[in-house]
């Protein structure tokens, strides 16, 4: 590594394929979750895994909004989630944790289309923009519950029953005394593996060096899971390089990918 960190890039959300929906907010901003707790336990103080960002929306995300959500929008319960009955079938799921504007969430569902994916975000410009791309593109193996990511995994996803967890470009929070508010900290941790099956993957990915140190010596020391790397991991193929990513390793910036797997 070296000893000065890359500039972050802007943003990470569209692919290096441009899907033309443009990046219309700064989406998937999650706010720290220290105090989570496991299996529904009350936090010690009130958290949320978001920061609330505004943005404005097209017609088409308005559209998709109105004629999708109903279907693609699951609505969120205090109670387990029961993928098979979501999507009408036995199949892997991977839950996606701050999404953004979708363009990459479409990209690897539409790569695997044997798994089944579903993304927490809180905010509607994103919601829309994923929301127009399954219409655009037929995605039946995709679904997003728009609410507080903590929340979610304490309530809705049972212990034990995902195979795949990502975190793609989380806010760094890049000033010292904002690094509280990363998403990647051990209690929140701890809830992700608890919701991971045996052998299930948490999939971490950041632009910022001192972040990825972060994540490193958190993600190694939470007991339940294993670095499936030594270190840091080369990008998997399903994780799509974004137009900004590919312009930062043009300019030498760095990208890490971190890969854990449940024990």
């Amino acid at each position: 590594m070296t000893d000065t960190p890359n500039a972050p890039l802007p943003d990470h959300d569209e692919p290096a394929d441009d899907n033309g929906l443009g990046a219309t907010a700064k989406e998937g901003a999650q706010e720290g979750a220290a105090e989570a707790t496991v299996d529904g336990a009350a936090p010690r103080r009130s958290i949320r895994s978001f920061v609330v960002r505004a943005g404005r929306m097209g017609t088409g995300q308005i559209k998709a909004l109105e004629e999708l959500g109903p279907k693609f929008v699951l609505p969120y319960q205090a109670s387990w989630l029961n993928p098979a009955d979501v999507f009408g079938r036995q199949a892997p799921v991977v839950l996606e944790i701050g999404f953004g504007m979708g363009a990459a969430t479409a990209k690897i569902a539409a790569a695997r289309t044997d798994t089944d994916f579903i993304g927490v975000e809180v905010h509607t410009p994103g919601v829309g923009a994923l929301l127009k791309l399954i219409g655009d593109e037929g995605h039946q193996n995709l679904r997003i519950i728009q609410h507080d990511a903590v929340e979610v995994l304490e309530h809705m996803i049972a212990p034990d029953s995902l195979d795949g967890v990502h975190v793609f470009f989380p806010d760094p929070w890049h000033k010292k005394k904002h690094n509280k508010r990363r998403l990647i900290q051990p209690a929140l941790v701890k809830l992700l593996a608890s919701r991971l099956k045996p052998g299930g993957v948490l999939h971490c990915a950041t632009d910022w060096e001192p972040y990825a140190e972060q994540m490193l010596e958190v993600l190694s020391a939470e007991t339940s899971l294993a670095n499936t790397a030594d270190g840091y991991a080369p990008r998997p193929d399903y994780r799509p390089l974004t137009k900004f990513e590919a312009r930062g390793i043009r300019l030498g910036h760095g990208v890490w990918d971190l890969l854990f797997s449940r024990r």
